[in-house]
């Protein structure tokens, strides 16, 4: 067994790092890679255990930061749209997986992620269907990628279009994958595009649950019994009891904070299990099937709302 030495600490230091406001997502994800090709990741440390349990801890705790009341009401408002959307880009996504040859689990994180809320429904979604650190990666790297170009492009075309605030507000929360980005976007935008863009994309973020629910049937299919994880009625309890209970809204504000950071660490773990050469294996089609779908689903939006 691999005894640890001096060239592990830089793996510990980022992972301590992790949880402290000075690194993000993205940054994380890459610092895993780059350790983990440098040889600086511990081969003793249980990195897959680490992160399965981390991830289940981390989307309990983002449960307490959505509002059930808020996100039913802006549900109600684009209940179809919303659900449209969603259902069209994992039937989608899972048919042009098939259909390119893109590993089944690979395709089926991307489509979730660019059908909910990107990172957090690929963390969901990733232990429920039991994806692989590979798996899990690229999704994350190919909805990072596509996030980042968002955050920029998205008000340029509104822009560009002509859009009122009320439909950039919409084509952001159902066209871009993370919230961060959707809200950064918006808030560009104006203030009316962010509070709408806010509200639809806490609605969407609720159908984390049956869409983790239902990979899980899903890839369980053939096995004599359902494994549906623990964390999701976990989650769904901890969405119901900061609703029920707000006068611990100071409680649940530090539970989110922490949560979020928590997913950081998750992402640096996944990173650190990544080999260059599974990368290099998987090539570009993940990310051009990423594109392709998220550029279905962008277009396939704006026209609706436009038309």
């Amino acid at each position: 067994m691999q005894q640890l030495s001096k060239s592990h600490i830089p793996f510990f230091v980022v992972l301590v790092l992790c949880f402290t406001p000075w690194l993000q997502s993205p940054s994380a994800l890459v610092l895993g890679l780059i350790l983990s090709q440098l040889g600086w990741v511990p081969t003793n440390v249980p990195i897959a255990k680490w992160t399965k349990k981390l991830l289940s801890y981390s989307i309990i705790g983002l449960g307490f930061g959505i509002s059930l009341s808020e996100a039913f009401k802006a549900t109600s408002s684009g209940i179809g749209l919303i659900v449209t959307t969603i259902f069209v880009t994992l039937i989608l996504g899972t048919w042009i997986a098939i259909k390119i040859g893109l590993d089944k689990k690979t395709g089926y994180l991307i489509s979730s992620g660019t059908a909910i809320c990107g990172g957090s429904a690929i963390a969901a979604v990733s232990p429920a269907i039991n994806a692989n650190a590979n798996q899990t990666g690229l999704a994350l790297a190919v909805v990072f990628i596509l996030n980042s170009v968002a955050l920029f492009v998205f008000p340029v075309i509104g822009h560009a279009l002509n859009l009122d605030q009320h439909t950039f507000g919409v084509w952001a929360a159902i066209a871009i994958h993370d919230t961060s980005s959707v809200v950064g976007a918006a808030g560009a935008y104006g203030e009316e595009a962010l509070r709408t863009a806010t509200t639809l994309k806490l609605a969407r973020a609720l159908w984390i649950i049956p869409v983790a629910l239902g990979s899980a049937w899903y890839f369980g299919k053939g096995k004599q019994k359902l494994q549906i994880p623990t964390f999701i009625f976990l989650y769904i309890a901890a969405v119901v009891v900061s609703d029920l209970l707000p006068q611990f809204e100071t409680l649940y504000h530090m539970t989110f904070s922490v949560a979020k950071q928590t997913l950081v660490a998750c992402l640096f773990l996944i990173g650190s299990a990544i080999s260059l050469e599974q990368v290099k294996e998987a090539g570009l089609k993940p990310l051009l099937f990423g594109v392709g779908l998220w550029l279905a689903i962008s277009i396939g939006t704006l026209v609706w709302l436009l038309y």
